[in-house]
């Protein structure tokens, strides 16, 4: 059995929430560069995708996206189980499963948060993919993304004994998004702000089940309310923060590794290698610039900055230079005002 790495294990105290069509490749190489010790994570890939599709394009990145997390959804063991073993021979350090998703069209194919009401078969699908995660040698960790409960579950009791059931399959990671998912009358967006947040649930898990890694998610957006969640549980992870205004996730990476701390353009620069890379490629400026929006978020000139990026990246031949050229607009005085 390979022993996990140390910057995996690391990693667990600052890492970045899959988000639909928004932490793909290119997002998460200009989270890398912000971040060098946060654990990343993938978009939800269904299993079944994963099996049977276009494989590059589903699970491709760069290798500088390490320690790098699958996030699949799914819940047939079998199709689980598939698409773990593949993930590890891609070379991910960890594979999550979702059960915390909850829209109608992810409830529809009987996985996301719904399964928290079938505990005995998530354990089922974490069993079959702890046994798929070992490859010549290798053994990544299976851990599990979840919500307190669904819809009117209000017992603690309900999601420990959730927890303990999975945990006993197997899975000793656990990220908490900190709030029930409401199944019925809220849209995604919905249900990740109107359920109330109950932090304690996870802090409770914690100190209770001292053998678990418990990571909280949800509502995080500052640096003193990560730092007050770390005296409690073993990690943090960032959602929408860390997207709309990603050099939190810096100063969040400086606080928690060390290192020093760097000034917006001098981080943003380090992604032009990248970008020159991919546009001789054949992918268009925008499919990248559109994840730095956010990078001066608070900033004077910050809506110059978005503005001169949004306008000009889906021009044909956009390149550096427009970055360039957004950068210049937050040192303009007009910016400043």
């Amino acid at each position: 059995m390979s022993t996990i790495p140390a910057s995996y294990a690391a990693s667990a105290r600052l890492s970045v929430a899959p988000m639909m069509d928004w932490t793909d490749r290119h997002c998460r190489v200009f989270h890398r560069l912000l971040a060098p010790h946060a654990r990343l994570y993938t978009e939800m890939v269904h299993a079944n995708a994963v099996v049977l599709g276009d494989r590059g394009r589903l699970l491709g990145y760069d290798p500088v996206e390490h320690p790098l997390a699958l996030q699949l959804g799914g819940s047939e063991p079998e199709a689980l189980a598939s698409a773990t073993r593949i993930g590890v021979e891609w070379g991910y350090d960890e594979v999550n499963l979702n059960c915390g998703c909850p829209s109608d069209r992810v409830q529809a194919g009987r996985f996301g948060a719904c399964l928290m009401r079938e505990p005995a078969l998530v354990a089922e699908c974490v069993a079959a993919m702890v046994e798929a995660a070992t490859v010549d040698g290798r053994t990544v960790p299976v851990t599990v993304k979840c919500r307190l409960g669904v819809d009117e579950d209000h017992e603690y009791e309900r999601f420990a004994a959730f927890i303990d059931t999975v945990a006993a399959a197997g899975c000793r990671t656990f990220v908490v998004h900190a709030r029930n998912a409401w199944l019925q009358g809220l849209s995604p967006k919905e249900n990740r702000e109107v359920p109330p947040l109950r932090y304690e649930w996870a802090w409770r898990l914690k100190r209770e089940r001292p053998g678990l890694e418990v990571l909280v998610n949800g509502g995080l957006a500052s640096e003193e309310q990560v730092q007050a969640q770390l005296q409690h549980v073993d990690g943090v992870m960032l959602g929408r923060a860390a997207y709309h205004d990603p050099y939190l996730l810096h100063r969040l990476d400086v606080a928690l590794y060390g290192g020093q701390q760097l000034e917006r353009g001098q981080l943003l620069r380090r992604l032009a290698p990248y970008v020159e890379a991919q546009r001789q490629a054949g992918v268009p400026l925008k499919h990248i610039v559109r994840h730095v929006l956010g990078l001066f978020h608070g900033q004077p000139g910050g809506r110059l900055f978005r503005q001169v990026l949004s306008e000009g990246a889906h021009r044909p031949g956009a390149g550096w230079d427009l970055v360039e050229q957004a950068l210049e607009a937050t040192l303009a005085p007009a910016g400043a005002a």
